[in-house]
C-alpha cells in the first residue's frame, strides 16, 4: 500500500469532516490510520437504513462511549440528520469524530448542521508524486493518479465506469440537476476548456443553456470535487489583466477520457495540456495538504503574455512546458512577469534533463521540480 501524505493529526484534539472524490482512497485511508476506531459505513444498506430511520441510535450507542474516543462516519452526506446527532455528542460526550464524505453539497443545500466549527475540513487528493516512488509520469498523464487507475497497466475500461456509473449516477442520485444529457455535454466541454480562460457565454452556447445555468454546473463541480477554480491574479502594477478563471479536473484520466484523447506522447499539445495540468493538480494538493495560506492564481495580460501559477502574493510564478529544450520564447511570461514583479522567485518547470538558470530564472527539470515542491523548497 502506498503511503499517504494526508495523516490526520488533526484528529488527536479535534473532530474532522474528510471529503474527497470517490476512489481517492478515502475509506483505505482511514482503516489503515485507524484500525481501532468505532466505523459506521452508510455504504452498507441495513447501516444507512437503520440510522435514516432511527438517527437517534448514533447518539444512544456512543452516549456511554468513552470521552475522547474516535468514532469515524464514512458517506455522512446520505444522513444529514446524524450531524446533529453527533453535534450533541462532540459538546456533551467529547467524542471525536472523522466524518467522511465525497460531498458537502447535499449537507449544505439541505441546511444540515455542519457543525459550527466544531469539526475541521481536510481534503484526500488523488495520489501526489510524493505518495509514489518513481513516478512513471507518462502513466499518470495518460490515465490519471486515482488509486485504482494508477496502480494498473491499462485502466482504460475502469475510466469509463467510473465516469459512467459513479459520476453520472451521483450526480443523478444527488438531484443536482435534472437536465442530465445537458450537463454530460457540459462535462466534455468543460474538459476541452481545462486550462483555457472559462467564457461561460460560449460554454453556454455549446450546451444550449443560460450562462447562470453554465455557472452553476461549474459551482456543481467544485462542490462534488470534481474540479477546480483557479482565479487570476489581480494585482496589477502596469499591465491591464485578464479576470476569467481557469478551471481544471481532479483528475487528468478523467480529462482524457471526456476529450476522447488517444495516448498521448511527448510532444504533442495535447502532452503539453496533460503536463501542465499534472502540475497545477499537484500544486492545489500541495497547498491544500499543508495549510498553506499561500493562493494559487494564474498570470495573464490582455495581450497575451501569461504565467502558469503564481504562489502568494506574487511570491513565486511558475511556468510550465512540457519540452526537452526550452527556448528564449518559453520565458517571455516569466520576464514579463518579473518586470511587474522584480521581487518574485521565477521558475519554469520542464523536461529537460538538467537544471539550470537564465538570468534569474530557474530552469528545473520536472521529477526535482517535484521533490523540491513536496520537500517544502518552493514556497
Amino acid at each position: 500500500m502506498n503511503k499517504r501524505y494526508l495523516t490526520l493529526d488533526e484528529v488527536k484534539n479535534d473532530s474532522v469532516f474528510l471529503w474527497g472524490a470517490r476512489q481517492t482512497g478515502k475509506s483505505t485511508l482511514l482503516k489503515s490510520l485507524f484500525p481501532d476506531a468505532r466505523y459506521y459505513d452508510l455504504l452498507k444498506n441495513e447501516e444507512f437504513v437503520r440510522l435514516n430511520q432511527h438517527p437517534e441510535y448514533l447518539r444512544q450507542e456512543l452516549t456511554d462511549y468513552p470521552p475522547g474516543e474516535l468514532v469515524i462516519i464514512d458517506e455522512v452526506q446520505k444522513i444529514p440528520a446524524l450531524l446533529d446527532e453527533v453535534h450533541w455528542l462532540i459538546t456533551n460526550r467529547n467524542i471525536r469524530f472523522i466524518l467522511c464524505g465525497s460531498s458537502a453539497r447535499k449537507l449544505k443545500r439541505g441546511n444540515a448542521n455542519m457543525l459550527g466549527g466544531r469539526a475541521l475540513r481536510t481534503v484526500l487528493f488523488p495520489f501526489v508524486s510524493a505518495e509514489i516512488r518513481d513516478i512513471n509520469l507518462d502513466h499518470a498523464l495518460n490515465y490519471g493518479m486515482l488509486p485504482r487507475h494508477y496502480l494498473i497497466e491499462n485502466p482504460s475500461r475502469r475510466i469509463e465506469a467510473y465516469i459512467s456509473n459513479y459520476l453520472i449516477e451521483e450526480i443523478k442520485a444527488e438531484a443536482l440537476t435534472r437536465n442530465l444529457a445537458t450537463f454530460n455535454r457540459f462535462m466534455e466541454i468543460a474538459a476541452i476548456s481545462c486550462g483555457e480562460q472559462l467564457n461561460f457565454n460560449n460554454i453556454a452556447s455549446e450546451c444550449g443553456v443560460s450562462s447562470p445555468t453554465i455557472k452553476e454546473y461549474f459551482t456543481i463541480l467544485d462542490d462534488t470535487m470534481l474540479g477546480y477554480m483557479i482565479p487570476a491574479f489581480r494585482k496589477k502594477v502596469k499591465r491591464r489583466l485578464v479576470q476569467s478563471p481557469r478551471f481544471y479536473y481532479f483528475d487528468i484520466g478523467i480529462t482524457n477520457f471526456l476529450m476522447k484523447r488517444t495516448r498521448l506522447t511527448q510532444g504533442s499539445p495535447e502532452y503539453g495540456k496533460a503536463f501542465e495540468h499534472f502540475i497545477i493538480l499537484e500544486l492545489v494538493a500541495y497547498l491544500e495538504y499543508t495549510n498553506s495560506r499561500a493562493e494559487l492564481t494564474y498570470w495573464r495580460t490582455s495581450s497575451g503574455l501569461e504565467v502558469d501559477a503564481v504562489l502568494g502574493d506574487a511570491n513565486v510564478a511558475i511556468e510550465i512546458k512540457s519540452a526537452r529544450e526550452i527556448q528564449n520564447h518559453h520565458l517571455k511570461g516569466l520576464k514579463a512577469f518579473g518586470e511587474e514583479y522584480p521581487g518574485a522567485r521565477k521558475i519554469l518547470v520542464s523536461n529537460e534533463k538538467y537544471a539550470r538558470r537564465v538570468n534569474d530564472i530557474e530552469l528545473i527539470p520536472v521529477h526535482p521540480f517535484l521533490e523540491e515542491l513536496w520537500a517544502g523548497s518552493i514556497i
